[in-house]
């Protein structure tokens, strides 16, 4: 049947890894909503979607592989009055092959395979699959309609490829990581491959929280001059509609709604709550412990938790020490009475005592150093770590990103835990977070702003006693860890040379404590865990 309109529906869905099942019934009853609700006449879901994404190694087993074909035929048989256009793995001839399902009332209209397979940042798809090679253009109600992946739209020629071969519209289906430029360089791409195709593009991601990625949605539609037709909402999920129409002798997507770009702050903090919320809701805990110090970092995490779970599904410890002032105390229980969270205050000094009188006659007449230092930390890792364990609660770690480079955290101390939300968030810019959430409705308290940043593991401790000013320090660490600058150029950007040195030391020094750090969720290009894959043992930056 052909007309010159066709309702199209981007199907932006939270899936979780691995549940093949559930994640067919997702798309059934989205497929459902898309037909009966929008009146839709195709509706398109993300890369991988049966899987979730990225399923690693679980694409190596058979039987995993058997569930998704037995939710393929799921789809084919129980959705009907409606095309679908849904990623799967697919076999074929012993290969592995990262696919597009195009199906209509029980028929398989096409199969298109993902031509560019990445092996960068969280990406590992030449792995598991091999890359087709041929376009995929189908009849959808009259409209030649080319289907690519992902990747396909960051390289010429898919996109291309689908318009010689009749495309007059192209779809782009996604599992597109968030990070904090994504999406200007998602509408660059779009644009330079219709500019080079001359087809619209109607592109489909993926949303919500997997591991340390979080996929922000933002699925849109771009006329063939380049110009934003529709865009759906980032962070959240849903089903948008996009019509489609012949008008001059072409198909172009009519405007719609083009929902609002969130500041570069919104989208970062709704990032780290995404990832919160899912990770604790798909591994199924019943909410978390969060240590609070009464500084900054702690304070963060436990708003953005209140704000991903609700205050009754987190608690917070205080665990002061002889080192712990007055000043915090006051703000870790306001903090807390703010975000109406249950407190409790766990004194450590028995503790601390107890491990220095067992320590005693091997530690001798040694002088006092770090050791007792982290002595305190790892007395506070192991009461959240007991609470943990009787409660069935997750540890949220909550040091930054700033920290952990350069390894001023203690292992089995600040670092416990099973997920780091400022795992790759800034010293820097924890507080330009903590400072437009507090323009929300202002729940951290402003001495937790004007204070110096310590950890209070001695008498007059500051953070700037150990490390460089947090300015300087998340400078010089964004231009070597994120944009692979040497040393030498970031000397010549204005910045100190010993420190400079001393902090590319630190940072190759301290690979070990970061492998063993818990996974947190990616906001910048190039985060610790799957982006930055270094070894612990080299002797690259030994320098002096």
């Amino acid at each position: 049947m052909s007309t010159d309109r066709i309702r199209f529906a981007m199907a932006q869905l939270n899936l979780l890894v691995g549940d093949v099942p559930g994640n067919t019934d997702a798309v059934i009853t989205a497929a459902g909503r898309a037909r009966d609700e929008l009146g839709a006449a195709v509706v398109i879901f993300p890369e991988l979607a049966l899987t979730g994404y990225p399923p690693d190694d679980l694409l190596l087993r058979d039987d995993f592989i058997d569930a998704v074909e037995r939710g393929i035929e799921r789809l084919r048989t129980e959705v009907h009055g409606i095309t679908m256009v849904v990623g799967a793995p697919r076999i074929a001839e012993h290969d592995l092959y990262n696919s597009a399902y195009v199906l209509r009332d029980g028929v398989t209209l096409g199969i298109y395979d993902k031509h560019h397979l990445p092996t960068y940042g969280v990406f590992d798809d030449r792995r598991y699959f091999s890359p087709g090679d041929t376009p995929c253009v189908i009849d959808m109600n009259g409209c030649p309609v080319g289907v690519t992946i992902c990747e396909d739209a960051w390289h010429t020629g898919p996109v291309e490829a689908s318009a010689r071969a009749g495309a007059e519209v192209v779809i782009n289906i996604n599992a597109s990581p968030f990070d904090q430029y994504k999406w200007s360089a998602r509408e660059s791409v779009l644009r330079q491959r219709i500019g080079e195709a001359g087809v619209p593009i109607i592109y489909c991601n993926m949303a919500g929280g997997q591991d340390e990625v979080v996929y922000d949605g933002g699925s849109c539609a771009f006329h063939a001059d380049g110009g934003l037709a529709v865009r759906a909402p980032r962070f959240e999920t849903g089903v948008f509609p996009v019509d489609v129409a012949y008008r001059r002798g072409c198909w172009s997507p009519r405007d719609g709604e083009i929902t609002e770009d969130p500041s570069d702050e919104a989208c970062v903090y709704d990032a780290l709550v995404w990832g919160v919320r899912d990770y604790v809701q798909k591994n199924g805990f019943p909410g978390v412990l969060i240590g609070l110090s009464g500084g900054m970092d702690s304070a963060l995490v436990a708003t953005i938790a209140v704000d991903a779970l609700g205050p009754e599904r987190v608690e917070c410890v205080m665990m002061p020490s002889r080192y712990t002032s007055d000043t915090s105390h006051t703000d870790a229980a306001t903090l807390a009475e703010n975000l109406g969270v249950t407190y409790h205050n766990v004194a450590i000094e028995g503790i601390f005592n107890a491990f220095l009188d067992a320590l005693a006659p091997i530690f001798g007449d040694a002088p006092p150093d770090i050791t007792e230092e982290n002595l305190q930390s790892r007395s506070r890792g192991t009461v959240l770590m007991a609470l943990s364990n009787k409660l069935g609660k997750l540890v949220l770690a909550t040091g930054n990103k700033s920290e952990l480079a350069v390894g001023y955290a203690t292992l089995y101390g600040d670092m416990v835990g099973g997920f780091a939300p400022l795992k790759d968030v800034f010293k820097t810019e924890a507080y330009r977070l903590a400072r437009y959430r507090n323009e929300l409705s202002p729940v951290i308290p402003e001495n937790i702003f004007t204070k110096a940043p310590t950890a209070e593991l001695r008498a007059d401790q500051k953070d700037t006693d150990s490390l460089p000013d947090y300015a300087e320090l998340d400078g010089i660490l964004a231009a070597y860890v994120e944009d692979d600058a040497g040393i030498d150029e970031i000397v010549a950007a204005g910045y100190d040379e010993q420190t400079v040195r001393r902090v590319v030391r630190m940072l190759h020094g301290n690979e070990y404590k970061r492998r063993q750090a818990p996974p947190g969720v990616k906001i910048t290009t190039k985060a610790f865990g799957r982006d930055r894959r270094y070894p612990i043992t080299s002797g690259f930056g030994r320098i002096g």
